[in-house]
C-alpha cells in the first residue's frame, strides 16, 4: 500500500474531485472505487454512516474525504453517481497489483512454489488465523456494478461486501484444498493442514499493530434497500473457482465480456438521451 500521504491525496481525493467534476459537467455517470478502509477498526459497525466512519491510516481518509465530497454533491446530481466501499475483494484479473493482491492470490502462488500458505499468528484477541474479514469475490463486485449501469437513477455511497466475515484460516484452507483436489488428493481440515505443515502461522508484523482491521463486515442494508438482490459466494465456493482459474492460466474472459456489452449498451443509451435532450 502507498504511505505517501501528498501521493494518496492527491490519487485518491484531489484527483477524483477533478473526475467528479467533469462527469458532473457532461452530465455521465460515475461509479467510483471507495473502500472499508473508511470504518477503520470497525468498532461503530460498518454502515454508510459518519458515526461509523473512522479510518485508521491516510488511505482510508482519503477514501473518506472524497465519499464526504460525493454526500455533499448528490443533491444537485443529474447523473448517477455511486462510489463502492468494496471489502477484500478476491479473484481474477489482480496479478498487476503485486503485494496487494488477495490473500487467495498469494497463497495459491505460495503453495505452488513451497508447498504451504503463510498467515498471521495470533493477534489483538484473536487465534492464529483467526482475523476475519468480509471477503468478496470479484465476481460478484463485477454482478452488482452492472446492476447499478442497469439502474441509473440509483445514486449514493454504497458497501460492496458478502456480508458476512470469515477467517484467514477459510481462505487458507480453501486455497490448499483446492489445489490437493485439483491434484487428486483428499481435503483436510484446518488442523491436519496446520500438523501437516501445509498452513504455517507467522509472527504479527510490528508495522502493522493498531494499523490493522482484525474484523470487517459489511452492512448490506443500503445495497439492498436500493434494490439490489444479489446472493454473494462465500469463500468456499469463490476461492475454489478463482483457483480452477489460476491453475488453468484463465483471466475470467466472461465476465468481463458481459461487462462490456452492458456498459456498451449504457453508454448507447446515454448518447441517445443527450440527442433528444440536443
Amino acid at each position: 500500500m502507498q504511505h505517501d500521504g501528498r501521493a494518496m491525496l492527491d490519487n485518491n481525493y484531489r484527483d477524483s474531485r477533478v473526475l467528479l467534476d467533469a462527469c458532473r459537467a457532461r452530465d455521465t455517470r460515475l461509479l467510483y472505487a471507495s473502500s472499508a478502509a473508511t470504518y477503520g477498526d470497525g468498532a461503530r459497525g460498518f454502515r454508510e454512516q459518519p458515526a461509523c466512519e473512522r479510518p485508521l491510516n491516510v488511505y482510508g481518509y482519503s477514501k473518506l474525504l472524497f465519499d464526504q465530497v460525493v454526500r455533499r454533491a448528490l443533491p444537485g446530481a443529474r447523473s448517477q453517481v455511486i462510489g463502492f466501499r468494496y471489502f477484500n475483494v478476491y479473484g481474477a484479473r489482480e496479478q498487476h497489483k503485486e503485494r496487494m493482491a488477495s490473500v487467495a492470490f498469494h497463497h495459491f502462488n505460495q503453495f505452488r512454489s513451497d508447498g504451504k500458505v503463510r498467515l498471521f499468528g495470533a493477534y489483538n484477541g484473536y487465534d492464529a488465523g483467526m482475523q476475519e474479514r468480509d471477503f468478496v469475490w470479484v465476481n460478484d463486485v463485477v454482478a452488482v456494478n452492472l446492476w447499478a449501469f442497469e439502474h441509473g437513477a440509483v445514486s449514493g455511497v454504497f458497501n460492496l461486501g458478502s456480508g458476512r466475515a470469515q477467517p484467514f484460516n477459510d481462505i487458507a484452507v480453501s486455497t490448499v484444498n483446492s489445489l490437493r483436489a485439483l491434484a487428486g488428493e483428499p481435503a483436510l481440515p484446518l488442523a491436519a493442514l496446520v500438523q501437516g505443515g501445509l498452513i504455517e502461522y507467522v509472527d504479527f508484523p510490528d508495522a502493522l499493530v493498531g494499523k490493522y482491521q482484525c474484523h470487517t463486515q459489511a452492512d448490506l442494508g443500503a445495497l439492498r434497500a436500493a434494490g439490489c438482490t444479489h446472493t454473494f459466494a462465500p469463500v468456499e465456493q469463490g476461492v475454489a473457482a478463482y483457483v480452477r482459474q489460476l491453475a488453468e492460466g484463465g483471466r475470467g474472459r466472461g465476465a468481463s465480456r458481459e461487462a462490456e456489452s452492458i456498459v456498451a449498451r449504457a453508454s448507447l443509451s446515454e448518447q441517445g438521451e443527450r440527442s433528444r435532450g440536443d
